[in-house]
């Protein structure tokens, strides 16, 4: 044998142990892992989901009833020590099942609506798409608690299967705050306008970025819609006016 075979097999023989330990040592935290994974998914709604460990990432795979244990799982399981990245591969899978128009008529119905009392329904302007279960939610609302109530709906309801969050929240700023309250007083103030005001939906949506105002909604003429606009433009402080308010009948694309 040469020198230099002697000397590589001197060190194979020195590093096979610290391979080995480092490979035991793994094999005991992928186990630690596991053990920590499965407890914090010890609840009846994740009954059906299986957990993998490989190093520090975990895949989740199984079904849950709605898209909030979904959720839920994949947030217990990063709160585990040692989990660098999940993989969060749940399906949703409840029993109840609806048409995408159903579903979308339902969670709009719920958005509409889940702000009364509030005081801040009228300043979140929110779309809907839905495909296959998978809801596409967008536009712009208030505050961060309006936001996370939005998604909290959505998630919770049955025959979501994902949801895709492209909803904004709107700056925050005093000035803003100031002309929401002077555009819903001028707007829901109108003598032809008044009767939205009762609707706890509030057709006509008011949005306020740094002055610029967008309003949308749904309402009953064109003759309602132009005094909106008009009505918006008339107030001080505001910088330009976008009405993208429909006509009922002539179609919907949000709430």
């Amino acid at each position: 044998m040469t020198l230099r075979s002697k000397m590589g097999t001197a060190m194979l023989a020195a590093l096979l142990p610290i391979a080995t330990g480092i490979a035991i040592a793994q094999g005991g935290e992928d186990a630690r892992i596991t053990a920590d994974a499965h407890k914090a998914l010890e609840h009846k709604r994740f009954a059906n989901v299986s957990v993998a460990v490989h190093g520090s990432e975990v895949v989740l795979t199984g079904s849950v009833k709605d898209y909030a244990d979904k959720q839920q799982a994949d947030d217990r399981i990063h709160h585990v020590h040692g989990v660098r990245g999940v993989d969060n591969e749940i399906r949703v899978g409840g029993n109840e099942h609806f048409e995408d128009a159903v579903l979308r008529d339902k969670l709009a119905k719920q958005l509409a609506t889940y702000r009364v009392g509030y005081g801040t329904n009228a300043f979140n302007a929110i779309n809907l798409g839905v495909h296959d279960g998978v809801v596409t939610i967008s536009g712009t609302v208030y505050g961060p608690t309006d936001k996370s109530d939005a998604i909290g709906i959505i998630s919770h309801t049955p025959g979501v299967r994902d949801v895709i969050d492209d909803l904004e929240v709107a700056p925050l700023s005093p000035n803003d705050d100031q002309l929401r309250l002077r555009l819903a007083r001028a707007i829901y103030g109108a003598p032809t306008l008044q009767r939205y005001a009762m609707d706890p939906a509030n057709p006509i949506r008011i949005t306020v970025i740094n002055g610029n105002v967008t309003l949308s909604g749904v309402v009953d003429s064109k003759a309602d819609r132009d005094v909106a606009g008009i009505k918006a433009n008339g107030v001080p402080g505001v910088f330009k006016v976008t009405n993208n308010i429909q006509v009922a009948g002539n179609g919907r694309s949000g709430m």
